[in-house]
């Protein structure tokens, strides 16, 4: 019996292609049968033909279509020796009578007149026949008449198919399943291999979605002292500091389904098309929880709905949006199904995603530290063939500022300009020159630039190093170059303090030295130029932030008109009166003037030592802080020389 039953399992199932394929095969043979009947009749001329006519061979001649011409030879004709071949051959029998000869004439009426001729000249007796025939290949002309009648209904069932497959509710049976979620899912079956290792630093961060991961696996833990499952965790932090990273990870160690999408994925030119897509990706999701959702870059749809519909808001986005805000507080307690989503635009995102029971916890990615920023080195250098005396310390320390991002892309830059110059390892000085060109941007030594514009660029980044090194809370020099970089002539490199909040004094001591470089052109040559533009623009930003946001002018006072929600209240009208703005304006202007004065007076001061390294820099193109000391002596404050230690020894290695 289970032989019997085998045998049955194996027998090929019945296909609806299997009637195309026969309808096909049928057209070609009905074609074949009509068309050529399986006869085989030797061809001739018009010439030919004519010849044997005079010579009284033939019997009869049938004309078929008016184009085309049949000859049956006489049999006594057939018995000549040039008549020989011309017995026609067939593979079918036959009871008709087959043509000797076959050609195609042109036009009817002079065939005719031909034939005539030579009858009556001839005095042929008996007079060869002529008869006239049409012939149809039925089947084939219906089967034409019928082919573009398949077609289309071929390419009804293949658009029928289409829209039904993949099952899907809601809209998901849309056509081409436009309506079906987009989300790509990692499961037991896919590898991963992104963990938790491979995710330097953010140990708070890690610490939070570790739990998450926790949850699904042993949800026992923690629901059997009453406690509810998170519904979601909304990662929040600037670019590139490792948002999606942190997902994939969880991707690689939760070992549930992930589905992993862009809040793009859901954006769509036909109407209702986020909305069902939303629909088809927690449906998914429920039916194999436990399972977690991932949504990158959700300010793509999360974004704050407009208050009224004349604001010119995009309805369908919206909509998408209260899709997922239902679908997000419809979960039952014990669904399991977790939603982490990415942004770097929190302050964009609509206030009833954020509430509790949707985002239950938002976990701030924030910008590494020197210790994490070590450990992320210590990540992307495991590929590179690096130099033995490597310092981690020092290059973690030379990149204040930095994203995980940013320092995979120094580790890669630092490998190709090693690579470039024929190096068998990458060591310290590449990576200095990797990160020189993505802050600085690339060198450009062939520049065309005058003597005295030259001349202008040293004494600018001259006065910077000047007024910088003379002043407390200033960052200390690492580097300054006139070889022009990117957008700019010349630059100055510095090693900031890593503060968590910053005092006037520190902010005004920044500000001054930004402006050194306008203030230098001003003692030297009386004049000033174009080249401070990003200075002022800094010194400006800094102003303004210090009057309006961080409330530290005493003219305006203990106030600040910053809306950290970015969702601001007062419409189309200033939080201010005009009086006040006059008073902005002014408060702005007086502290980037009084640190201009303050910087000129530093450099009036100190007037020869600023010609001596500025001369210094014309020789050189590239000067360091021993430079500084051989001219104005040791710096007076010790406030970052810890860090600053950590620098002597790029000269060195530069040369």
């Amino acid at each position: 019996m289970t032989d019997n039953k085998k045998s049955n399992n194996k027998k090929p199932k019945f296909s609806p292609y299997w009637i195309y394929a026969g309808i096909i095969a049928i057209f070609l043979v009905v074609n074949i049968l009509g068309g050529s009947s399986f006869n085989e009749t030797n061809p001739t001329t018009p010439s030919q033909f004519m010849s044997y006519l005079r010579d009284g061979d033939i019997e009869k001649v049938e004309i078929v279509n008016r184009r085309e011409a049949k000859v049956y030879l006489t049999k006594e004709a057939e018995q000549k020796d040039i008549h020989k071949k011309s017995k026609p051959t067939t593979f079918l029998p036959t009871a008709s009578q087959l043509p000797n000869y076959k050609f195609e004439f042109g036009d009817l009426q002079n065939f005719e007149d031909d034939m005539a001729q030579i009858v009556n000249s001839e005095n042929l007796d008996p007079k060869p026949k002529i008869e006239y025939k049409t012939e149809q290949n039925l089947w084939g002309d219906f089967l034409i008449g019928l082919l573009p009648f398949i077609l289309l209904i071929g390419v009804w069932i293949f658009i029928m198919r289409r829209m039904s497959g993949g099952g899907g509710g809601g809209a998901g049976g849309q056509i081409f399943n436009i309506g079906k979620s987009k989300a790509k899912l990692f499961d037991q079956n896919t590898e991963v291999k992104t963990s938790f290792k491979d995710v330097a630093g953010l140990e708070g961060a890690k610490e939070e979605v570790q739990e998450i991961v926790d949850f699904l696996k042993n949800p026992e833990k923690y629901t059997s002292l009453g406690g509810k499952i998170p519904k979601g965790a909304l990662l929040v932090g600037p670019p590139g500091t490792g948002k999606t990273l942190l997902a994939k990870a969880v991707a690689g160690e939760a070992k549930v389904p992930f589905f992993s999408l862009s809040g793009s994925d859901f954006v769509e030119m036909f109407v209702g098309v986020g909305a069902s897509r939303v629909r088809d990706l927690f449906k998914q999701a429920k039916e194999k929880s436990p399972a977690i959702i991932f949504i990158d870059e959700i300010d793509a749809i999360g974004r704050a709905r407009g208050k009224n519909a004349m604001s010119g808001s995009n309805d369908e986005r919206e909509n998408t949006l209260n899709q997922l805000l239902t679908e997000m507080d419809g979960f039952g307690t014990n669904t399991n199904v977790i939603v982490l989503a990415a942004t770097n635009r929190a302050d964009i995102l609509d206030k009833a995603l954020m509430r509790a029971g949707r985002f239950d916890r938002q976990i701030f990615v924030d910008l590494p530290d020197v210790r994490e920023r070590k450990e992320i080195f210590e990540v992307h250098l495991r590929p590179l063939k690096k130099s033995k005396n490597l310092d981690i310390d020092f290059l973690s320390k030379q990149t204040p500022g930095f994203s995980g991002a940013d320092i995979a892309n120094v580790c890669n830059e630092a490998a190709l300009i090693a690579a470039r110059q024929g190096k068998k390892e990458v060591d310290k000085q590449d990576f200095l020159d990797a990160v020189d060109r993505i802050v600085g941007g690339l060198e450009k030594k062939n520049k065309i630039i005058t003597p005295d514009e030259k001349k202008a660029v040293a004494y600018h980044e001259a006065g910077h190093a000047t007024v910088s090194w003379m002043l407390e809370h200033a960052a200390p020099l690492v580097k300054v170059t006139i070889v022009p970089r990117g957008r700019s002539l010349g630059a100055a490199w510095y090693l900031p303090e890593e503060r968590l909040i910053v005092r006037p004094e520190q902010m005004l001591d920044e500000m001054c030295a930004a402006l050194g470089g306008r203030a230098a052109e001003k003692v030297i040559f009386n004049k000033i130029s174009t080249g401070a533009l990003s200075d002022l623009e800094k010194v400006t930003k800094q102003a303004r932030a210090m009057v309006t946001i961080y409330g530290l002018s005493n003219k305006v006072g203990n106030l600040t008109y910053y809306d950290s929600s970015g969702q601001s209240e007062y419409g189309f009208t200033k939080p201010y009166s005009e009086k006040t703005a006059e008073l902005i304006d002014k408060e702005i202007s007086d502290i980037i003037e009084e640190q201009y004065q303050r910087a000129v007076n530093l450099l009036e001061a100190n007037k020869d030592k600023l010609t001596q390294l500025a001369e210094v820099l014309l020789e050189k193109e590239v000067i360091f802080k021993d430079n500084l000391e051989k001219i104005f002596g040791e710096r007076l404050f010790k406030t970052n020389e810890v860090i600053a230690k950590q620098i002597d020894v790029v000269k060195d290695e530069e040369e």
